[in-house]
C-alpha cells in the first residue's frame, strides 16, 4: 500500500483534545449543511399545519393581549405613556426568541441521534442552525410590531425609537448566544437525566416572571423589594429592558447591568460548549 500524505486529504477527522474547541473552519466548511439544517427547521416546523407561518404572529399577538388583559387592566400595572399593548409585544417579541433558542437546541441530541450516529459532521452545527433559523421568526415577528408602532404613532401615541436601537443587532446577538448555551448544556444533561425535559417548560414559565417581560425593572423593586434581588440578578431582565428602551425609549439602561449579562452569556456559552463537546463523544451510549 501507498502511503498517502496528509496534504492530499480534503479533511482530515481527527478528535478533540479541548472540549471548550469551536473550529469555526470546520463550521465553515460544512456551511452549506448548516444552511440546509435551516431550511429544513423553517419549512418542517409548520410543515402540516394549516395556518403555517402564520403562528409566528398569532402566538405573539394573543400573548400581548392576554397579558394587556391581565396585567395591565385587571393588574394594573402601568407602563407610562406607552400603550401597554406595545409594551408587552415588545417584550414578547425579543422574549420568543430566547425560548425558542433555547428550548429547540435543549433537545439536540435526542432529536438527531439517528443522524449523529450515522455520519460525521461538526455537532455544533445543529444547534447553531436553530439559533440562525429562529431569526427568521423573530424577523417576522418584528415586522409584526413594527406595523402596530406606526399604527400607535399615527394615532398620536407617545412612541419614539431610542438612537441607541442600532444596537439592537448586538442584543439578539447577545440573546441568541445565551439560548445557544443554555440549550447546548441542558442538552448535554437530557442525556443522563431525562428529567431535565420535562422540567424545560415549566422552567420557562417561571423564568419569563422574573425576566420583565410584561413589567419594568423599577416596578418590581418598588412594588416587591424583597424579590427584587431575583430580577436584578437575572441577566434576562436586562436584556429585555434594554431592549424595550431601544425600541420605545422606556425604562432606562444599566451599563453594569448589561456587563453583568455579558459576562454571565459568556460563561453559560462556554460551559455549555464544554458539556456539548464532552457529551458527543459518548452520548450515543445513553440516547
Amino acid at each position: 500500500m501507498n502511503n498517502i500524505d496528509n496534504k492530499d486529504w480534503l479533511f482530515e477527522i481527527t478528535p478533540k483534545n479541548n472540549f471548550f474547541a469551536l473550529n469555526f473552519k470546520e463550521v465553515w466548511q460544512y456551511r452549506d449543511l448548516l444552511l440546509l439544517f435551516v431550511k429544513r427547521d423553517v419549512i418542517t416546523v409548520y410543515k402540516q399545519t394549516v395556518l403555517g407561518p402564520l403562528w409566528y404572529l398569532i402566538q405573539p399577538l394573543l400573548t400581548s393581549l392576554t397579558y394587556t388583559i391581565i396585567f395591565n387592566s385587571v393588574a394594573g400595572i402601568d407602563t407610562g405613556k406607552v400603550p401597554a399593548f406595545l409594551f408587552n409585544l415588545a417584550g414578547i417579541t425579543v422574549w420568543n426568541y430566547f425560548t425558542s433558542c433555547l428550548t429547540s437546541t435543549s433537545d439536540t441530541f435526542k432529536a438527531n441521534a439517528g443522524i449523529f450516529g450515522k455520519v460525521y459532521f461538526p455537532r455544533i452545527i445543529t444547534p447553531l442552525s436553530i439559533v440562525i433559523s429562529n431569526l427568521i421568526k423573530l424577523g417576522i415577528q418584528f415586522l409584526i410590531f413594527i406595523i402596530f408602532y406606526i399604527y400607535y404613532y399615527t394615532s398620536g401615541a407617545l412612541v419614539s425609537l431610542n438612537i441607541m436601537v442600532v444596537f439592537l443587532p448586538f442584543l439578539i446577538l447577545l440573546i441568541g448566544i445565551l439560548g445557544l448555551g443554555l440549550g447546548m448544556l441542558i442538552s448535554s444533561l437530557v442525556t443522563k437525566y431525562r428529567d431535565f425535559s420535562y422540567l424545560i417548560g415549566f422552567s420557562i414559565q417561571l423564568l419569563m416572571y422574573v425576566s420583565a417581560v410584561m413589567y419594568p425593572i423599577e416596578l418590581i423593586k418598588v412594588k416587591l423589594p424583597q424579590y427584587g434581588w431575583i430580577v436584578a440578578y437575572n441577566p434576562l431582565a436586562y436584556i429585555i429592558e434594554t431592549s424595550r428602551y431601544m425600541l420605545l425609549n422606556v425604562g432606562h439602561i444599566s451599563p453594569l447591568g448589561l456587563i453583568y449579562t455579558f459576562i454571565v452569556t459568556i460563561i453559560i456559552f462556554f460551559l455549555g460548549l464544554l458539556m456539548f463537546n464532552k457529551t458527543e463523544k459518548s452520548f450515543i451510549d445513553t440516547v
